[in-house]
């Protein structure tokens, strides 16, 4: 039989990486990572101009650049661009910018160079808190049926509190704008010269659904007389499900890649969406759960239910016939990065060099040697805002407990052990909402490398953990998507059995650890409830101040 191959591009926060698969088999043939030039703008613009708090900002260049690694991967394989069946791409969302008539990125255009609402917002811009809370204040006295999708509130990493930000601060730029638009649809247009907007994308992030649209004119109106009218124009009507495809490569789409015109293209998933079925996660009552900068929780279901302060469920939102829910955690990997570089003593950083390892992995070598619950220390993983099931990015972290004979290996755990508090807070209010759990995967670069981590998981949640071997999911689950796109396979679900990857281990509780981390947790919870719930906002006054 002929071979045929597919490539996916999971598009990331700080990099975008090309995986060439085998489409008979989903073999990882060969793999070329691009780092972003800009990285993420949080303190200024190329043009040094210096940004407000909490902004995150993004150059759509970068993605551009990160095409190039296609014809090298191809390269790498000995494989011709002509045996390449498909292409896939996903993306980190809410992740949006402005563009004019022709698709041009506002930013692009001189008189805007200087101009920080004319860059990508990134998913986790959250400087359109205000906005968000506009939404939900007024959603909630409206009655929205809508509202109920996204359990009770919007947050500010998506598309309406973003784009009424672009509007109260820069009207300038939201006049100019022809398209508010996510970076996938952006660089789906980029590809193959057609606009159109994945339902992924528009459900979960722009309150879109199947059967009713958009939130009505008339609540834009009553949101802000300025945004009349806007959706049909500013926001593209032109939504696709996940079962078609965005188009097939055109001139400048092969001059990107250097894939021949003609190469489909599927319809770009959200990031880490497009795991699923990278692992096989296609039935009722999975969960899968990526482990990265940040966290995501998500779960296909057969059962419509509202679920409070969840992302949002999508009919058909990653693998038809389920209703499938989203909710996540602002920071993880972030939280560790930001420790490592703040917090770690010189001698540390000493003992890793003579020992030829990193930080991170003598820190948690340090730290597996420390009991559940040993160091006395508890966190709030807050350090970005909490996506749910509080969604409040005006949140913050904080760790309780400490002494002066803290080790910051104590300080590492007790962060790990916190993102861990998060997630069993989320898996429960799935289940206390009726939405059953019968199984949990993890994939991302954490997941596989780190089993100190995996462990705790396991034993905070009290769930088995599945750990998927692919380092790329994604990508993986980008080139399903191709391969399907492509007409390799009928379907999803066809394609997913044949092409996803093998799980290498599987982490069981600990009945030991479980019953100390059931003590700690409702610990975590009362401080959660206290500072989160209303009992005592003094994070929100202190960012005030």
């Amino acid at each position: 039989m002929e071979k045929r191959y597919v490539i996916g591009i999971d598009f990331g926060t700080l990099s975008g990486r090309a995986v060439l698969v085998d489409a008979a088999n989903g073999n990882e043939l060969a793999e070329g990572t691009v780092g972003y030039p800009h990285g993420v703008m949080d303190g200024a613009l190329p043009s040094g101009r210096k940004l407000p708090p909490l902004f995150a900002l993004q150059h759509p260049q970068d993605y551009l650049d990160v095409l190039g690694a296609v014809p090298r991967v191809l390269a790498e394989a000995g494989v011709r661009p002509e045996e390449v069946a498909g292409l896939g791409i996903d993306f980190t969302a809410c992740t949006m910018l402005p563009v004019d008539e022709a698709g041009v990125p506002l930013c692009f255009l001189p008189e805007f160079a200087d101009e920080p609402h004319a860059y990508v917002k990134l998913w986790k811009h959250h400087a359109a808190q205000p906005e968000a809370d506009d939404v939900n204040a007024l959603a909630a006295e409206r009655k929205e049926e809508w509202l109920s999708i996204y359990g009770g509130k919007v947050s500010s990493e998506w598309m309406l509190p973003k784009i009424l930000e672009t509007l109260r601060y820069a009207p300038h730029v939201y006049e100019k704008t022809a398209r508010f638009t996510e970076a996938a649809d952006w660089l789906s247009r980029m590809l193959t010269g057609r606009e159109t907007h994945s339902a992924a994308f528009a459900g979960y992030k722009a309150l879109w659904n199947a059967e009713t649209g958009y939130p009505s004119n008339d609540f834009m109106a009553a949101l802000d007389p300025r945004l009349c009218g806007i959706v049909g124009t500013k926001i593209s009507e032109n939504v696709l499900g996940v079962d078609q495809i965005a188009g097939a490569l055109d001139g400048q789409g092969s001059r990107l890649t250097g894939l021949p015109i003609g190469t489909p293209l599927s319809l770009p998933m959200i990031d880490a969406h497009a795991a699923m079925p990278a692992l096989n996660i296609t039935g009722d009552g999975d969960l899968m759960m990526i482990v990265g900068t940040s966290g995501c929780h998500i779960l296909n279901s057969a059962q419509r239910k509202p679920v409070d302060g969840i992302s949002g469920y999508v009919k058909d939102g990653v693998i038809p016939g389920f209703y499938t829910y989203e909710a996540g955690q602002a920071a993880v990997g972030d939280i560790f990065d930001w420790f490592v570089k703040n917090h770690v003593p010189e001698s540390y950083r000493k003992e890793a060099v003579e020992r030829g390892v990193g930080i991170h992995q003598l820190l948690r070598e340090k730290a597996e040697k420390l009991r559940a619950g040993e160091s006395g220390l508890l966190a709030l993983d807050w350090l970005n805002g909490n996506r749910s099931v509080l969604v409040n990015a005006n949140l913050t972290g904080m760790m309780l407990g400490l002494t002066l004979q803290t080790k910051p290996e104590e300080e590492y755990r007790a962060w790990i052990e916190a993102t861990a508090f998060g997630t069993r807070m989320i898996l429960e209010q799935y289940e206390k909402n009726g939405i059953e759990i019968r199984s949990v995967c993890a994939a991302g670069g954490i997941a596989k490398k780190d089993g100190m981590m995996m462990q705790i998981y396991a034993d905070v949640t009290g769930k088995e953990i599945r750990i998927a071997a692919s380092s790329q999911a994604g990508a993986l689950g980008s080139a399903i998507c191709a391969a399907t796109a492509a007409g390799v396979y009928p379907s999803m679900q066809t394609a997913a059995k044949a092409m996803s990857g093998p799980y290498i281990r599987t982490y069981r509780p600990i009945a030991e650890n479980q019953a100390v981390y059931h003590r700690l947790y409702a610990e975590y919870k009362t401080l959660h409830d206290y500072f989160g719930r209303g009992g005592n906002p003094v994070m929100e006054r202190l960012r005030s101040i």
